[in-house]
Parts: structure tokens; C-alpha cells; sequence
């Protein structure tokens, strides 16, 4: 068995599509109507068979309290792995992603956290 799609809750599709490519540098892999929404997943540019990430929509109540709520207490809805967090990090402030939490060495790794402007923290980890 293995991890094929995970889903994040976005506050809006097309937004979350335009910051997850253009700021960070996923590559759109699938974007396919569904109704009043889309499925639109995202993958790696170096890994385009991999894990594809799912831009859920946060329409039921149940998603956006949950989404509110983690945010609030300041946890990440997902990790990303990154080669350089400090390259990284400096490629993201020159793109105009804002941080909650710069990088930080953390025992044996480093993170750092930022807000996806769609209602997520997200956090990059450099093991």
C-alpha cells in the first residue's frame, strides 16, 4: 500500500492553484470539473509520478472550523520536504510567501513555516 493523493483544504481553488505553482513550483497535474468545484492535484516537478497533493475545497463546516482552528493554535496542515530550508526559505521571501516562523533547527532537523494565503500554515522541513 502507498500514499497516492492527500488532500488540504483550500478557501479557494483557483487562488490556491496560482500560489501553489507559481510561489512554491508544484506542477499542475490534474484540474478536472466536478460540479461547483474542480479536482486539481499537484505534484513535484522532479517527482511527477509521485504523491499528488488534492486543492480540497473547505466547503463543508467541518473543514473550515478545522481549518480555523489549527491555524489559530499554529499548526502546520501539512510538511514539505525541502533539499536547502535556508535556500529555500530565501527563494519563498523573494516570491512574497510570508512566514509565521523562520528557519529553526529543531534536534536533528530544520523547519520553517509559512501561510498559503488559502487558510493553511504550512511547514518545510530539511532533514
Amino acid at each position: 500500500m502507498k500514499i497516492i493523493v492527500t488532500s488540504l483544504f483550500v478557501e479557494d481553488q483557483d487562488k490556491a492553484l496560482q500560489f501553489y505553482t507559481e510561489k512554491l513550483g508544484f506542477v499542475k497535474k490534474h484540474d478536472i470539473p466536478m460540479g461547483k468545484f474542480r479536482w486539481i492535484t499537484l505534484v513535484s516537478p522532479d517527482a511527477q509520478a509521485g504523491t499528488e497533493l488534492l486543492l480540497e475545497p473547505n466547503e463543508h463546516p467541518a473543514a473550515k472550523e478545522f481549518q480555523k482552528k489549527i491555524v489559530a493554535d499554529g499548526i502546520p496542515a501539512t510538511m514539505f520536504g525541502v533539499d536547502d530550508i535556508h535556500k529555500e526559505y530565501n527563494r519563498l521571501l523573494e516570491n512574497g510567501v510570508k512566514f509565521t516562523m523562520e528557519p529553526t533547527k529543531m534536534g536533528e532537523v530544520t523547519i520553517a513555516v509559512f501561510d498559503d494565503t488559502c487558510g493553511n500554515l504550512i511547514q518545510i522541513i530539511e532533514k
